[in-house]
């Protein structure tokens, strides 16, 4: 219990940034007791506490004044009154001396916005991780073959731009993308890969050749990427980051309005710490890009002649540690087994079936819901400027 006194602050809570004003206050309050009202009522269709989605925002205590702004994500909502009633019967029963004022505000719908320099792309998925070596570009090639199988329009898009390991995996390695031009301009047509629509750098440079590239060089590939590129018509692009936070990932939602992250681990706590930290930059108010769930790789080992019987060599419970920190969930688990490292290596074809096929596929089921659910409820994600 803090006493704060004429303060406008930023407040961080359950994983989420809150602008609060506190004014003539004169006697100790609880903030947190203030969220914990709120975090009490849920969203009827989603289940899910507003705080955590973020429909309450700019809380303002003056006196025994409550004022705060409730964001729908339209005009149409359906549900405006029963959450108002919802949150004056929390109150009411917590603190019964404050006045509390609710103001509705409908979120800005996509086609008020110039949302995307690729407007023929409906959905717009990273796949990131805290750190190299969890299996983050088998996770991202991976959705995307099961989201095609599915019979979605599909890329991939490889910004991994130090370690482009997407030409390797569906072996197009030394394939270069065409060039055509369009209104006077050339752009980049995308690698077809039955019914994937591939970029990588590796199809661009030789595949041995180092990538030194400063900040400045690192963003004008990025947005060349999307602004001079021949997307086709897609529901989803597959963007399979480099690991960590830096220029790319900041360059990227300064370019595209992406619709959600989904983050790679593995069961580590080394792993998982470096994963809070990539997933805390999307979290960040300015940024504020939805996490829609947790793939744990390398979860467990199966011997081949004992099925049954499960090793966690890396420990374990990684991936719900990282989904509970970031209010999401763990979409699968994928075991360490022989077939997805050959496939990955192109040793066989990624295309073909194997012991973790049915695991990928629950996996692009999950998420598919999630980014369903997403859409449903909040309107496009806004290109931020980040300096």
């Amino acid at each position: 219990m803090v006493l704060i006194t004429n303060l406008a602050t930023n407040l961080r809570y359950s994983g989420l940034f809150l602008t609060i004003k506190l004014l003539n206050m004169d006697q100790n309050f609880n903030m947190n007791a203030i969220l914990d009202c709120f975090k009490q009522v849920l969203e009827p269709q989603s289940g899910i506490d507003i705080i955590q989605l973020k429909m309450i925002r700019d809380i303002e205590i003056n006196g025994n004044s409550l004022n705060f702004n409730i964001h729908v994500p339209n005009a149409k909502y359906e549900f405006k009154e029963q959450l108002y009633f919802d949150i004056i019967e929390k109150f009411q029963i917590q603190f019964p001396q404050l006045s509390v004022n609710g103001h509705f505000i409908v979120k800005s719908s996509s086609s008020e916005m110039p949302n995307s320099v690729v407007p023929q792309i409906k959905n717009f998925i990273a796949v990131a991780s805290g750190k190299g070596g969890v299996g983050k570009s088998t996770v991202s090639a991976n959705i995307a073959i099961n989201l095609s199988n599915l019979g979605f329009r599909v890329g991939l898009l490889d910004a991994d731009l130090y370690g482009p390991s997407i030409p390797t995996m569906f072996g197009i390695q030394g394939l270069r993308p065409k060039v055509e031009t369009e209104s006077g301009r050339h752009k980049l047509v995308p690698i077809q890969v039955k019914n994937l629509s591939l970029i990588s750098l590796g199809n661009i440079i030789e595949s041995e050749q180092a990538v030194v590239l400063r900040g400045p060089r690192l963003a004008a590939i990025i947005k060349q990427f999307f602004q001079e590129t021949a997307w086709p018509e897609l529901d989803y692009l597959i963007i399979d980051l480099p690991p960590g936070t830096g220029d790319i990932q900041l360059t990227l939602v300064q370019t595209i309005p992406l619709t959600g992250v989904v983050m790679v681990t593995t069961p580590q706590q080394v792993a998982v710490i470096d994963a809070i930290k990539a997933a805390n930059m999307f979290s960040m108010e300015q940024i504020n890009v939805p996490i829609l769930g947790i793939v744990e790789n390398m979860a467990f080992f199966c011997p081949p002649d004992m099925p049954d019987k499960k090793y966690f060599i890396f420990g374990q419970h990684g991936g719900k540690r990282l989904a509970d920190y970031t209010k999401s969930t763990v979409l699968g688990q994928l075991p360490i087994i022989e077939d997805i490292r050959a496939r990955s290596d192109n040793e066989k074809s990624i295309f073909e079936s194997d012991d973790s096929s049915n695991e990928f596929m629950r996996i692009c089921n999950q998420l598919i819901l999630k980014i369903e659910e997403r859409n449903k409820l909040f309107a496009p994600t806004k290109m931020v400027n980040v300096e």
